[in-house]
């Protein structure tokens, strides 16, 4: 159980038997007032967002998830299919829904992190930093570049980002999947 301060985010909790990941939390006090914490959550069955506020008072139940490795294979469909590390003929499906932004960014043959919930996989969590392939990049223009120019390219998976000018077709970048930000050339 947690207190009310305790929820925090990135933290996995249960309201009404569905479990719930904190997006953001901001524990505050009204003038004389005891103090409220304000959450921002994400159900991870269904995707749906929801706010709640808890008082001093309440007790949280912190959800059991576990985190087990796993290779991902293809997507097709909007299914999306992986095998464990250890067996590849143990396969599983997570539906576009419960991907979510981690479907930019995942290429044939990574490893992620795969939450379960009740023997179910409910979330795909994939590493911080990834390296991922230009497919295409316009040509450099020339212009005002004194505060940097960008261009748009395509990655390998569809994706697309803002990168600086030096960067062609066939180079290779490293991208933060948490803020969908390009790092370096690699």
């Amino acid at each position: 159980m947690l207190a009310y301060n305790e929820v925090l985010p990135k933290r996995l909790i249960i309201i009404d038997g569905e479990p719930y990941e904190v997006l953001s939390a901001w524990v505050f006090r009204k003038q004389q007032r005891k103090p409220v914490n304000q959450v921002k959550l994400r159900n991870l069955k269904t995707g749906s967002m929801a706010e709640h506020t808890y008082h001093v008072s309440d007790k949280i139940e912190e959800a059991e998830v576990e985190s087990r490795p796993a290779i991902f294979i293809y997507e097709r469909n909007g299914e999306w299919f992986f095998h464990e590390v250890s067996d590849k003929s143990k396969r599983f499906t997570i539906d576009q829904e419960r991907i979510g932004d981690a479907s930019k960014y995942l290429k044939s043959n990574v490893e992620v992190e795969v939450r379960w919930f009740d023997d179910e996989p409910m979330q795909v969590k994939i590493p911080i930093k990834m390296d991922l392939k230009v497919t295409e990049a316009p040509p450099n223009t020339r212009g005002n570049t004194a505060q940097g120019g960008n261009k748009v390219v395509t990655l390998e998976t569809g994706a697309t980002l803002n990168v600086p000018m030096f960067v062609e077709a066939g180079d290779t970048v490293r991208i933060n999947t948490e803020t969908g930000d390009y790092v370096e050339r690699v």
